[in-house]
């Protein structure tokens, strides 16, 4: 199984890209996990619920993975992000969290740079600083020593670059 993972700060089209890769390629999405979380808490948490987070995010990949063992699959996030998150917001990282980092495997990375425009949403809280989180997220990947590309571009661009990106990791792999 290939398993690609959409990161990088909020908004920069990672959940629109994972969902144009799901439609084009028909490839299941396992989706952020902290969005329907935080819709639960009216947008509040603290530093225990990132951990609650990050096991319901591993909990949604392995059960879609154990119903319908697909040949690909996309994340809308990873742990990685949970860590920069609790880093940024609360100057600490549960070591369960760091250690599910450690043991979790995923082929690739795709990391969305903050070249588009930020758009509200009532659980996004980070408009001004995305430049400081794209290069927590690269430091991040690099530490971990993930593969990775960078996807730029806004509009129709970022979508072909993304497809670009996606027949570079699968090559002629890819039986959708």
């Amino acid at each position: 199984m290939v398993k690609i993972v959409i990161t990088g700060p909020e908004s920069t089209g990672k959940t629109s890209i994972a969902g144009h890769f799901s439609i084009k390629f028909n490839i299941p999405v396992i989706n952020e996990f902290a969005v329907e979380y935080l819709k639960k808490t009216g947008g509040k948490y603290s530093y225990t619920d990132l951990l609650k987070i990050a096991r319901g995010q591993i909990r949604s990949e392995e059960n879609l993975i154990k119903i319908i063992n697909p040949q690909y699959i996309i994340c809308d996030t990873d742990l990685i992000t949970i860590k920069i998150w609790s880093k940024v917001k609360f100057n600490k990282i549960n070591k369960e969290i760091l250690s599910v980092i450690e043991s979790r495997h995923y082929d690739h990375y795709i990391l969305c740079y903050p070249d588009v425009a930020w758009e509200y949403s009532e659980f996004r809280e980070n408009p001004n600083d995305r430049d400081v989180l794209f290069r927590l997220y690269e430091e991040e990947l690099k530490f971990y020593t993930k593969k990775y590309s960078i996807l730029t571009g806004k509009g129709q661009e970022r979508i072909e670059n993304a497809d670009k990106i996606f027949y570079k990791i699968l090559g002629d792999n890819i039986q959708v």
